[in-house]
């Protein structure tokens, strides 16, 4: 029985989320998003809230709470800007989730326990300059020299590229297989900043997102013990997929706080302003344009939860994410567009929250599946063109832990 009654340990997450991004973040992003200027130090600040371990076993430094709590702290984070929820997207979601999942336990104790207690931040590397939406497109390669992998690639448009310690990253284990395109032969390691041959660098024409890092990294040579493989060979792919299922988890819960963030300011705003004698709010087709950010608001709520509620259970969840995530970016590009046309030329002004909204809501539609991506997929679970068969790549359910060797 499906049942979306906050817990008391999930409101306390959700309330504590929502004070500390009001207070420490709220009166500063302004500031930060003009000067394109990421704050490191937010991270002791999440670590502290156990944000940066909150769906992670107690057992591997985590704070234990349930995958809810992930969504939860995503919609929160995105209320006051997009660039906090980018950190547990990448940092949870792509990364520690998938060494939960898929690492060794040596892996998790080396790289997922520090990354659970906000000791090590962790990224996500898969898109290069020739690879998005297209994964078996990737150049970077993975040769093997004895006991070690040696790395050459780029990737590009990597958030947290210039600041992340640890990086999960995807490339061609096997050199026949990449003539084939056959992405049996993609691989997945465990790279660290410091290992001679890699470089990384931060993106400045960027449109959006201007207080979150965004960059790229290089990989020349880099020798990766092969210790550090996630999964078995050539099992990249997979590892690849299963982690943008955490990721545009956390993508489609965020995206449903930016509705509420511009449902908000234009309930105020046109409460506000004044035309024709009146307040803007009391003309009918401002009613509109808010009425439908509510509901917005409430079905994308909804179509998160039902996610979340199926990872908790460890049920198979690909279709139900991909179509949160989908509605809710899409939802939040007409909230963003609708709440700069509530506010009329003022929204077109950074003095209000609207126009950065505006700007950050377009990334989320693009990355982690474009819209486009999202359509294919669901209509080919309609028409039966895709049949998900169990894998043992499924989250482990809330409260269980999952062992490899």
């Amino acid at each position: 029985m499906i049942n979306f009654d906050l817990s008391d340990e999930q409101r306390l997450l959700e309330q504590s989320v929502r004070e500390w991004a009001g207070r420490e973040v709220a009166p500063r992003i302004k500031d930060l998003d003009r000067e394109h200027r990421f704050d490191a130090a937010i991270f002791p600040q999440m670590a502290d809230l156990g944000l940066l371990g909150v769906c992670v076993p107690a057992e591997y430094g985590g704070a234990g709470m349930d995958y809810i709590c992930l969504g939860l702290a995503s919609e929160e984070l995105e209320y006051v800007d997009t660039s906090l929820r980018v950190i547990m997207s990448v940092h949870v979601g792509l990364n520690s989730l998938s060494l939960l999942t898929w690492g060794t336990d040596d892996q998790k104790q080396r790289y997922l326990v520090p990354q659970a207690k906000g000791e090590k931040i962790a990224t996500f590397g898969l898109t290069e300059p020739a690879a998005g939406s297209d994964a078996r497109g990737i150049q970077t390669v993975a040769i093997k020299h004895g006991g070690t992998y040696r790395l050459t690639g780029e990737k590009m448009w990597i958030s947290l590229a210039d600041v992340a310690d640890n990086f999960l990253v995807f490339a061609w284990s096997d050199p026949e297989k990449k003539k084939q395109r056959d992405p049996s032969g993609i691989s997945a390691f465990i790279v660290e900043r410091g290992m001679k041959g890699f470089s990384s660098g931060t993106l400045k024409e960027k449109w959006g997102i201007l207080a979150g890092n965004t960059g790229y990294f290089k990989m020349d040579d880099v020798a990766v013990p092969e210790a550090n493989m996630v999964g078995r060979p050539g099992e990249g792919f997979k590892i690849a997929m299963f982690a943008l299922d955490q990721g545009r988890y956390t993508v489609a819960a965020g995206a449903t706080g930016l509705i509420r963030a511009c449902r908000d300011a234009s309930v105020k705003y046109a409460g506000e302003r004044r035309t024709f004698g009146v307040p803007i709010g009391e003309h009918q087709l401002v009613k509109e344009m808010i009425a439908q950010m509510e509901s917005d608001y409430q079905a994308a709520r909804l179509l998160w939860l039902r996610a979340g509620w199926m990872k908790n259970l460890g049920q198979r969840n690909t279709r139900e994410t991909s179509l949160a995530k989908w509605f809710a970016t899409v939802a939040s590009e007409r909230a963003a567009s609708d709440a700069v046309q509530v506010h009329g030329a003022n929204g077109y002004s950074d003095e209000y929250p609207v126009g950065r909204f505006y700007r950050n809501c377009k990334g989320a539609v693009i990355y982690e599946g474009t819209r486009e991506i999202h359509k294919i997929v669901q209509a080919d679970y309609l028409l039966g063109f895709r049949h998900d068969r169990p894998t043992r790549c499924e989250l482990p359910p809330y409260g269980a832990t999952a062992t490899r060797t």
